[in-house]
């Protein structure tokens, strides 16, 4: 086995692999170098090819940072792999970026470590970024009997159970040093030496399982792995946050099959995979309709109601308006069905389920719609033509069906029939008086509609705002029905962040503004991936209903020029747009994008024409003003403008 000695002269080596988060892993680098004030450290941020100004941010920011910038994604044990082999610590930290670590955590982590000569790696308590204790935090190893409990979710109805609960090891107490199995590679601590005895992760696991690995491979050779319950961690991202995605369910498992194959032999081994096939499939068929529900809930519900509506409507008119028996089939297998589509396809391209209690935008995607199906109307034939009227007045009754019943679901979300109450978000700042100034403004400009209760300060301010002390917080929060905490790095600790999210627990969001940073970061719901916003959030691209909008142009547009193409051969202009449409119709390009390579603008598909058509002087600076002020500024008016003059 080839080792990997080097002379140790420091006490710690910290390596973060980083992909593509950069503000996260600017808060994680930030919350690192306050931590290792005392201890002789280094760290390491391996890159693995982002494209969201990550190695910038790093370059700048944080110079004393041992920066690996690689070209491609090589995977997380690879990436890990490259910084060990130049680390110099006793100790190596494995940590993930959308972690944030406590001011005492490494000092307190150390000196558990020297008084456990056995200890070969260790993790530590993780919380995510609603407080939520993470039960991957401690694990044990997955057997084919324990996986079988696992899948069948024998470990969630009993997870204190010694027999069902041995995956998350739930019958030992979170808040007590354990021996365990299994540490989690976002926060794992392993001896130097024996890294060099057993090897470093196993660059056959591109992303999950390399963990199980290590961890495996530790005990295997004699020594222990520990859980310390002596400090703790916020973990945005906790596996917990991507169980519903595809994609994880793909790769984690074929994860484990390669551990089943690496560890298992016989019968244990085909058992193994047995389960971890049952899983997968399982697991893949509950993401998918989860994440339909999710997307579609509201577009099916409304479907139904417009299309009932519209088919009482018939009904009436039928027997009171025309006096007639009934309709022809038509009226119900193509009329009603078209008008239904019709509509809801102008509330999603006007975005009105991106905002669905903007009664403004509702009413102007029926009206939208109603002109769209009138249009249709006129070029079906004369034996199609029943009923006028039923559009028209369909158009008052499917808003009134519409609004009420938008109504009735903004009531009971937010508890409050006051439309303007778009969100029922009450909001504290723990910080000073100027991060709370700042911060009004970066809420003002997310156009979030938070109600800004005020700000928490030890410091006594006669601001309006000045709601008292950090001693008060639990009263504060029980008169003003807070539910949104927001910490400010520059006064408050890390430490006193995740002990007050402990406190409270995840009835409340949390979000935390990194000292010297223009953004806010956390994460609402453990199936959310955390998020972030400040100025970057004011561009129009960074909204759904505006890449929704430019998609739709792209579409429309391909689809004319490909109807009318006949006619547009005959001139050169418009025979150069006809050869890009079918690339722009299927996604490949967009008409319009940016002149510049800017990775800090919302992504969109390399142009057919660019921003800089006009420009003469085709400069950089120019550039970058123009990409800027059309992703700030989009609408589709703008494309066509540019479409039009290309």
């Amino acid at each position: 086995m080839k080792l990997y000695v080097c002379c140790v002269n420091l006490k710690l080596s910290i390596v973060i692999v980083n992909y593509n988060v950069k503000h996260f892993l600017e808060q994680c680098l930030k919350s690192v170098y306050q931590a290792i004030q005392n201890i002789e450290a280094e760290v390491f941020v391996v890159d693995n090819n982002s494209i969201d100004g990550s190695q910038d941010m790093v370059r700048s920011s944080f110079t004393d940072v041992k920066l690996i910038a690689n070209s491609k994604n090589t995977g997380f044990s690879t990436a890990n792999n490259q910084a060990i082999k130049e680390s110099k610590g006793e100790y190596v930290l494995l940590l993930n970026p959308d972690t944030v670590v406590p001011e005492n955590c490494f000092q307190a982590l150390l000196e558990f470590a020297v008084k456990t000569p056995d200890l070969g790696g260790c993790g530590i308590p993780m919380y995510d970024g609603q407080g939520n204790y993470l039960p991957e935090s401690k694990r044990g190893l997955p057997t084919p009997e324990v996986a079988f409990y696992k899948m069948i979710g024998l470990n969630k109805l009993f997870p204190k159970s010694k027999k069902f609960g041995k995956y998350h090891l739930g019958y030992l107490a979170p808040d007590q040093n354990h021996e365990v199995e299994i540490l989690a590679g976002a926060f794992m601590l392993i001896r130097k030496n024996v890294l060099d005895k057993i090897g470093l992760l196993d660059e056959t696991f591109f992303m999950y399982g390399e963990d199980i690995d290590l961890s495996y491979r530790i005990t295997k050779a004699g020594w222990k792995n520990y859980y310390f319950a002596g400090s703790r961690i916020i973990h945005y991202k906790g596996e917990s946050t991507k169980k519903l995605s595809t994609n994880y369910v793909k790769v984690f498992y074929k994860a484990m099959v390669i551990f089943a194959e690496k560890h298992y032999a016989g019968s244990n081994q085909k058992l193994f995979k047995l389960f971890i096939n049952m899983a997968i499939y399982g697991r893949a068929s509950l993401s998918l309709v989860s994440n339909l529900i999710q997307r579609f809930w509201m577009v099916t519900l409304e479907s139904i109601l417009l299309f009932g509506s519209l088919y009482l409507l018939k009904e009436y008119w039928e027997e009171h308006i025309k006096g007639i028996t009934a309709y022809p089939k038509e009226m119900l297998t193509i009329h009603l069905p078209y008008y239904t589509l019709i509509w809801l396809l102008s509330m999603g391209f006007n975005g009105s389920y991106q905002a669905p209690f903007n009664f403004s935008k509702l009413i102007r995607s029926i009206l939208m719609g109603t002109l769209i199906i009138l249009m249709i109307y006129g070029l079906l034939p004369n034996h199609l033509h029943f009923s006028r009227g039923i559009i028209l007045f369909g158009t008052l009754v499917v808003t009134a069906v519409l609004f009420s019943w938008r109504s009735l679901y903004h009531l009971l979300k937010y508890k409050t029939p006051d439309f303007s109450q778009k969100s029922n978000i009450k909001s504290v700042l723990i910080g000073s008086e100027k991060k709370w100034s700042e911060l009004s403004e970066i809420l003002s400009s997310y156009q979030k509609n938070y109600q800004q209760i005020g700000f928490i300060s030890d410091k006594k301010s006669d601001s309006p705002h000045w709601l008292g002390t950090r001693k008060q917080l639990k009263e504060i929060i029980h008169i003003y029905g807070v539910n949104e905490l927001i910490f400010s790095n520059e006064t408050v600790s890390t430490k006193y962040t995740i002990q007050i999210m402990n406190e409270l627990g995840p009835n409340i969001n949390y979000f935390t503004i990194p000292s010297a940073s223009n953004f806010v970061i956390g994460s609402q719901s453990k199936n959310s991936n955390g998020l972030y916003f400040g100025q970057q959030i004011e561009l129009n691209l960074s909204r759904n209903e505006y890449r929704s909008q430019k998609r739709f142009f792209d579409i429309f547009t391909s689809l004319i020029l490909i109807l009318i193409s006949p006619f547009l051969i005959l001139f050169k202009k418009t025979r150069d747009k006809l050869t890009h449409s079918i690339a722009v119709l299927f996604g490949k390009k967009t008409w319009v994008g940016y002149a510049s390579k800017s990775k800090d603008l919302p992504t969109i598909k390399p142009g057919v024409y660019t921003t800089d058509y006009q420009l003469k002087d085709k400069s950089s600076s120019f550039q970058k003003n123009l990409d800027l002020l059309y992703a700030k500024n989009y609408s589709v008016y703008t494309d066509l403008r540019i479409f039009l003059s290309c």
